[in-house]
């Protein structure tokens, strides 16, 4: 079981603003940051829900290749809330919205890369939730 992930970002405040808008339309928030003061090494920031920071976002050289990360919302409208705020913020679209049945009857996600190239993913899994083999 993953308790909590993260990515390494090039520009530290930029990337907290833009995961802040994305991530608040799916009900994540920022719940910590640490500056590099604290953490001995570079700052950090944990956006979670219900109180539990799970993803995490360090400033430093990001990650190459980048990273994907998905995250599990509850409805289709969820997966174009995310996908649209990126947009918005900056982000680029790298795969709309839709259907992604190959994955398995149900799925439904949108994707999108962040400032730094990581490929950021809303996912609804349906009715059922089988697991997933790899994005």
């Amino acid at each position: 079981m993953i308790d909590h992930t993260g990515v390494t970002v090039s520009d530290f405040e930029r990337s907290k603003a833009f995961y802040q808008e994305v991530l608040g339309q799916i009900g994540y928030e920022l719940l910590a940051i640490f500056p590099a003061s604290v953490t001995g090494r570079t700052d950090v920031a944990g956006f979670g829900e219900g109180g539990k920071a799970d993803f995490w976002i360090y400033k430093g050289e990001p990650n190459r290749p980048p990273v994907h990360v998905a995250f599990r919302v509850t409805s289709r409208q969820l997966v174009h809330a995310f996908h649209e705020a990126a947009l918005a913020a900056g982000g680029r679209d790298n795969g709309p919205p839709g259907p992604r049945s190959h994955y398995h009857e149900g799925y439904y996600g949108g994707f999108i890369l962040d400032p730094d190239g990581h490929n950021i993913e809303a996912v609804f899994h349906g009715q059922s939730h089988p697991q997933h083999p790899g994005a």
